[in-house]
């Protein structure tokens, strides 16, 4: 089913690149330096977690005309629409500042109160994106300039469990554990997940003490994440954002044009309450900038596979782009491979066009710690996402920069027309049990 969001990203697509491994492997810091001078010349950069993302197979037509004006709004009043059949925020074009909100059901909480706190969000989000503010909103002047903003809406495990534990799909559940998690516990899991992106933090940070204040009788805060992206402007429309190690992170993506798109993103009518929804793997990865940046330019390009400067593959020409498709076959002179065997966009690659994850990532910098906010939207992410994670636990070494530190799933929820309440296909099913 075509997704009907009025504003579509078409953002080509990260790509997945693997060689499997016999067994696993680590390597050091010191083997990076030698495997760097061993490549002088040959350079590289996707992103981080650029790989985590995709098939690199036919793409569309690149990146979509705009899905907002190139130039600037007035007075940042850009509303986007938060009707239809996907939620908002998905495929929309990326925004400059994004917030994700993890809270808990208080433990009273049955399906009547669901069904109150859906209706509550739903009344809050046409508001608050339309510019036009709730009803109960004190500060309705802090609401008339949206920025573009989308609110989207994802449920845990907990929160279905709450309805009907059978209604919960098999994906929908904490992730296998990879061995190189770093899990803190103060970033993982949740019973529901409001995500709010806008071109602009006020209207974003009013938002979301809205939505706080609203469901305060339904689910107590569980934890806050922050990130951006470049601001919105700064760079020709259509440009692949850049990651806090400096490199190119997104450049293979799937397009909401590309033919295969809703097969690998959109569930459809057999996911009964969900379809129309989508799964979000949310994972936050701590980079070690500090000793990232003690290596030299060509070890951290043989690390990705990648060009910093352009992002161009190793096995393309210098002045090649990002958008030239990698080649693994690719050999020096003296016979080993161009784009080396622990490369991010080696270990992340799939012969398996099904094996791909529409990519969503922002930046983060906050506390003395900095890194990446790895969001991607898939069908099943025990058949798209863990797959590609097993291949960069066990042999990538970017993995001596990176730490994964956060996770979790949600099932995003399908979207909604005006007249009807986000999440209503899951709660009518409460009276069913």
């Amino acid at each position: 089913m075509r997704s009907t969001d009025p504003t579509p990203d078409r953002q080509p697509a990260p790509a997945i690149d693997s060689t499997a491994a016999a067994e696993p492997r680590r390597f050091g810091r010191r083997a990076l330096l030698a495997s760097g001078a061993a490549g002088a010349g040959v350079g590289a950069a996707l992103g981080l977690g650029a790989a985590l993302g995709v098939f690199e197979g036919p793409r569309g037509s690149g990146a979509s005309g705009p899905s907002r004006p190139d130039g600037p709004v007035p007075f940042g009043g850009e509303a986007l629409g938060c009707h239809g059949t996907h939620q908002a925020g998905i495929v929309t074009r990326a925004a400059a500042h994004v917030r994700f909100v993890a809270y808990a059901l208080r433990p009273e909480v049955d399906g009547g109160a669901l069904e109150r706190m859906f209706r509550v969000l739903t009344g809050d989000i046409e508001g608050l994106t339309s510019g036009a503010a709730p009803l109960a909103d004190p500060e309705p002047e802090l609401a008339a300039r949206p920025s573009a903003l989308t609110i989207t809406v994802g449920v845990g495990p907990g929160l279905v469990d709450r309805v009907d534990a059978a209604l919960r799909p098999a994906w929908l559940a904490p992730l296998p554990a990879f061995e190189r998690d770093r899990l803190d516990g103060r970033h993982d899991g949740g019973d529901l997940l409001v995500l709010l992106q806008a071109d602009d933090p006020l209207p974003l940070a009013h938002a979301a003490r809205m939505l706080d204040r609203d469901l305060r009788s339904f689910a107590e805060p569980l934890w806050t994440q922050q990130g951006f992206r470049q601001a919105r402007g700064s760079e020709p429309v259509g440009t692949t954002m850049r990651n806090l190690m400096g490199q190119v992170d997104g450049t293979v993506n799937p397009a909401p044009a590309e033919d295969d798109f809703d097969s690998l993103v959109w569930l459809d009518d057999e996911a009964g309450w969900l379809a129309g929804g989508t799964a979000l793997v949310l994972r936050r990865i701590r980079m070690e900038l500090d000793t990232w940046d003690q290596i030299d330019r060509p070890g951290r390009e043989q690390t990705i596979g990648r060009r910093l400067a352009n992002g161009s593959p190793l096995s393309a020409p210098a002045d090649a782009d990002e958008r030239t498709p990698a080649d693994f076959e690719a050999v020096h002179p003296t016979g080993l491979p161009v784009i080396p065997s622990y490369a991010h966009i080696r270990r992340a690659h799939s012969e398996d066009p099904a094996e791909r994850i529409f990519r969503r990532s922002a930046n983060y910098d906050e506390g003395g710690e900095s890194g990446l906010l790895f969001a991607c939207y898939q069908r099943d992410p025990l058949r798209q996402f863990v797959p590609i994670q097993r291949r960069l636990d066990e042999l990538d070494l970017l993995n001596e920069w990176v730490t994964h530190t956060g996770s979790g799933v949600f099932a995003i929820l399908p979207g909604f027309a005006a007249g009807e309440t986000l999440g209503a296909a899951l709660i009518a099913r409460a009276g069913h049990r």
